[in-house]
Order: C-alpha cells, then structure tokens, then sequence
C-alpha cells in the first residue's frame, strides 16, 4: 500500500496532538492496564469508624429550593451524609492506602452545602454548591483548596489556592461527575521529599477544569501537615448533606521499568527497511542513558538503532506508546515485536516476564516535512504511563486553538457535531453570564447548553477549516436533533423524525435591545416565535414558544431521557438527575410522559404559548 507525503503528515500531526499521545511532564497518560477497583457501597466496611451521620441508600433526592436537604431511599448503591452546617457531621476516612491514584465518582450537593475529597487526607478538591456562580474562586467546587499558615497577617493567611479553570457545576440534587488524577510526593530512602505531590488533571462534568498543579504541601484541614507515600481517601462530613456513587479507584504504586546498558548505532541514508547490519557498519555509535532522537545530529534520512536491556520488576500486561517524528519506527523485547516497522501502528501491548529482557528500537526518518523527534511512553500493572525516554517527543504542527468569548450577548453560526449528527444550520448563542445553548435551525430546537467559555473555533478557522465549532466548556445535550412541534392523531402517535409533510419553513431571527435572538419558523401552517434567555443568577434557561394559528393536535415535545421522575408543581428531573424541566406556563393543559424507544419523552399540547425553564 502506497501512502503520500500528506497522509504523513496528517498521521503524525493527529498522533502528537490527538487523543492518546505521552503526556509528558507530568501530566496523565491515557493507557491504564491496571486493575480499576469499585468502592463496594452495600455498608460502611470499606471505611473507618464511619460516623452516625453516614449512611448506604439505594436512591437520593434532593431540593435545589431548600437548604441542606437530601432525602434518602433504603437498599445500597450509594454512600449519603446527612447532616446540617453545624459540625454535626464527621469525615468518612478509607481503610485503603494509596499513592499515586485515579478516582473516578459521581457526587451530589444539597443546596448550600460543602464538602470535600482529601487525596491522601491531606490534598482537598472542594466540593461546593456553586450553581450560577459566573468566576469561581479556589474555596468553590473543583477548586483546590488553599493551604494555611495561621503566622500570617490577616488576609494572608490562605495561599497556594487554585481555582477551577471555569464553573462546570450542577445545580444540587443534581448527579455530577469528576475525575482526578494525583500524584504522591515522592521520597528517597532516607525520607527526605524528592518532589512534590501533584493534581495531574481534575475533569467535572466532562470538562477539565485543574491540570498539572504542584502542591508545595497539605492544603487547609488536612489529617496532617506532615506529608507521606501512602495515605487514606477522606470524605469531608461535617458542612452539610452530600452523596457518592460509583467510586472507582485506580492505584499505581507498582516499581517502574527501567532502559539499562543503551547503546546506539546511527545510519545515515533513506532506509525504507533495516540496514543489513552485517554488511554496512554505522557512521555513528556509542551508548547513552536515555533514549533520544539526538544521538543523530542529522535533519533528515538517518536510521537509528538502539539496543539495551529493559528490567522489568514485575511480570504483567504492559502498553507502549512509541512516538516518531517524519518517519517510521520499531520495537521488540524479549525477542518479541511489540511494535511493527508500520506509519499507521505506534502502540503495542505485550506480556512481560520479571528479569532483565533483551530490547531494541529503531527509528527511520525519511520524510523532510517534520523534525526529528522519539519518544517512548510505558504503561503496565499497577504504573500509571510515562514517559521513558526524553522530552523530545513528536510534536507534529501544533495548532493554537481558536477560543470566541462572549464578553456580551454573542450569536455564531456554524456547523455544530452533536453525537454522530452534524446540525448544519446551527447558531450558537452566548451569554456574558457564562451559560450558553446551540439552536438548529432545520428542527426548531436547541440541542445543547453548556456552562463556561463560549466556542472553539479551531476547526472552523484553522487553516481551510472545516465550519465546525465546539462548546468550550460543561456540555448538556439533550438529544438527536429532532423537530421540535408535531401534530399527532393522539398523545400515543409515533414523534416524526423529519420534517415530512410539516410545510417547515424557517425564517432566521431577530435580535432584541440586549442583542437575544428570538427565532421564528412556520410550520402546519401556523407562524412560531421561539426565545431562550438566560435566568436571574444563571441557573439555566428559560424557554418561551409563541404558536399563532395552531393546528389541532399540535405538541411540543420538552425533552427525551432516559429517566423522567415528576418533582411536583410542574418540575420534571431527567436522565438521571442530570438536570432539571420546570413547567412555568402550559396554560389550562399539562405534560404527558411517555415511552419511545427505549426511552422516555415530555410532551405538551400546544395551545398559543408554553414556557418552561432548564435548570442545571
């Protein structure tokens, strides 16, 4: 098979930039072989000494208009802490010790309420009820929470706090969902800290909010000021209701691989196959304590052929991740191949035996248009990835990306990827509180809001572009793309997936004095007005649809979830409280949950005008 210098390039520009490249420095790989472990939630047992206020339920609720509530529902599945702001409550402290670690959880807040995860016991990820909040400070939640030195004058008592990047937060009663890798401090044999413990990444709610942050020590409220290799998970009790669900932890304390006894040998010419290595002696050799692409002092057409030993302590499933820059590239160990001579293969996984194993890498750099560049990331069981090689690592073209805010009101139109759709005919709408949604056009409804910045445009923009654009911040969908009005023989009938006999004929949108679009279309005849503003204290959008001359039975469909539980006086709780439909005005009809196809949809009769509000 034949490929072109573009496809090439375009290769190994997406393997450097793309999706599972090293993440050098420090940051999280993203190969993880080792075993993942789920924190069994049928009691208490996987803690110490869990106080009274902590209990196992099968359900949870709570009330985003009443303070510190969370009503529970008996079985298991979920850890809940039921308590008021007066210290009443305890921390929850793991039996488990760990070092470096993944967790992974789902967390829901009572309205008010604050809590923490002390990594370690001592490292806090704040937990918070900051719903609306437009610029998070370090004390809301994702934030890291600062550290404390009571010496201090007042006002500096707190430092080394860090923010979350943006607000990604739920409404409480709300299931949200973080992920955060940490890194241990590291101590040499005679206890003394090498380096400093580390946040790798914080996600919430789908969207990275903390990445790389060195912590020169415990923040405020730590089980110690004292810092260690091993220490418990701790659940922060004592300011309020909140629960847990889906605790999954992943640990990496297991002894690293090490490359020993490296020595390289350097070809110079376009070698589309190994040298023969028996009749063409190198132009360059020697060995070296670390892999690098540097050996050659050549921009172009060499071969480099490395060969060593690689000491593994521990037997198991091991993933490697070579990277190349302009050419080509190899590995075996242990006489195995674990990567092929191959432009489209730059991962391999093998199982390795403990000892010293035979290794060996080779690098072909045949093409001009990238520097030259090789980089080997490991990962295995019970070793998070890293990078074995140095910092030279195939960087491809890098593009800056191409962020638009939304300083005031803000309308873009673009194409719009939504799952596996592309919504051709989508406006995005901004908002300088932070809260922003995408409308399509070609069905009359909005298919997603998001909390934070506003677009990137990269795709867009970027060279030729592609006329996409993404949410830059904590994405909500609500579905595929579908029309929004229908006329149905009876609120039983099938939803319509196209447009099919409607007589749809869009009509663009006016912008009011603040510059918000009202979006109009006809449709069975009848003319629609369509407004989505945002509501007071950003807690979502509310919804106005104007119908004049409707149809009999015409329905607006509100949403389809997977879950839809009534919350009483017209408020809805979907997809597994992950946000909230309110009802404000239907006039004298009411809402009507129903199945389809596996899932479950609102509907409402249309009579000339409903509003409703989604709170998230």
């Amino acid at each position: 098979m034949k490929y072109s210098i573009s496809h090439f390039k375009r290769f190994f520009q997406g393997f450097s930039a793309g999706k599972c490249m090293f993440f050098i420095a420090g940051a999280v790989g993203c190969q993880v072989l080792s075993a993942q472990t789920t924190v069994p939630l049928t009691d208490l047992s996987y803690f110490q000494n869990a106080g009274t206020t902590w209990r196992i339920a099968s359900d949870v609720r709570g009330d985003f208009a009443q303070r510190a509530v969370l009503t529970t529902t008996p079985g298991s599945g979920i850890l809940v802490n039921i308590t008021d702001f007066n210290n009443t409550g305890s921390d929850l402290i793991s039996t488990m010790q760990h070092g470096d670690m993944d967790l992974e959880l789902d967390y829901m807040m009572a309205l008010g309420s604050n809590s923490g995860i002390y990594m370690q016991g001592r490292y806090e990820i704040q937990l918070l009820d900051s719903w609306g909040v437009v610029n998070p400070k370090a004390g809301d939640n994702g934030g890291i929470y600062e550290r404390w030195n009571e010496g201090k004058p007042q006002g500096q008592k707190g430092y080394e706090g860090h923010a979350p990047r943006l607000n990604a937060s739920r409404a409480p009663g709300l299931w949200q969902h973080m992920k955060i890798s940490f890194q241990a401090p590291h101590f040499n044999t005679a206890g003394q800290k090498t380096d400093n413990a580390k946040i790798l990444r914080v996600e919430l709610n789908g969207f990275t909010i903390q990445e790389n942050v060195e912590l020169s020590g415990p923040t405020r409220g730590a089980l110690g000021n004292d810092e260690v290799p091993m220490g418990p998970l701790r659940l922060q009790g004592d300011h309020g209701p909140v629960a847990f669900r889906n605790i999954k932890v992943t640990t990496f304390d297991k002894p690293r691989p090490e490359l020993l006894n490296l020595k390289y040998f350097v070809y110079k010419g376009k070698f589309e196959a190994q040298p023969d290595y028996k009749k063409q002696p190198p132009d360059a050799e020697g060995t070296s304590v670390i892999l690098s692409s540097n050996v050659s002092n050549l921009e172009n057409e060499f071969f480099i052929r490395y060969t060593g030993t690689l000491r593994v302590k521990e037997a198991g499933d091991y993933s490697f991740n070579l990277g190349f820059g302009g050419g080509r590239g190899a590995m075996t160990i242990n006489n195995k191949e674990v990567i092929t001579m191959n432009q489209r293969r730059s991962r391999g996984r093998v199982t390795l035996p403990a000892g010293d194993l035979p290794f060996e890498l080779l690098y072909s750099k045949i093409f001009d248009f990238a520097k030259p560049s090789l980089g080997l990331a490991v990962g295995g069981p019970g070793i998070r990835e890293y990078v074995i090689s140095d910092q030279n690592v195939a960087s491809g073209d890098p593009v800056d990306p191409i962020y638009i805010n939304a300083p005031v009101n803000t309308v873009l139109r673009s194409f719009m990827d939504v799952d596996t759709i592309r919504v051709t005919h989508a406006v995005n709408v901004g908002s300088a509180q932070q809260l922003h949604y995408t409308y399509d056009m070609d069905k009359g409804m909005i298919v997603q809001a998001w909390r934070g910045g506003f677009l990137d445009a990269t795709p867009m923009w970027h060279s030729r572009g592609d006329g996409s654009s993404r949410p830059a911040g904590s994405v909500l969908r609500f579905g595929i793309p579908i029309m929004a009005l229908q006329t149905l023989g009876s609120a039983n009938a099938a939803w319509s997936a196209d447009t099919a006999g409607t007589g749809y004929r869009p009509k663009g949108y006016i912008l009011d004095a603040n510059d918000r679009p009202t979006f109009r279309y006809h449709i069975y005849g009848a003319t629609v007005s369509d407004a989505t503003r945002v509501l007071d204290n950003n807690q979502g959008l509310r919804r106005e649809i104007s119908v004049e001359n409707a149809p009999a039975n015409t329905f607006l469909r509100l949403a389809v979830a997977k879950t839809i539980e009534t919350g009483g006086d017209g408020l809805y709780i979907l997809d597994d409280k992950s946000y909230y439909l309110r009802v404000d005005d239907a006039g004298t009809v009411k809402p009507v949950i129903r199945d389809s196809n596996g899932q479950k949809e609102l509907i409402v009769p249309v009579q000339n005008k409903i509003s409703y509000s989604i709170l998230f």
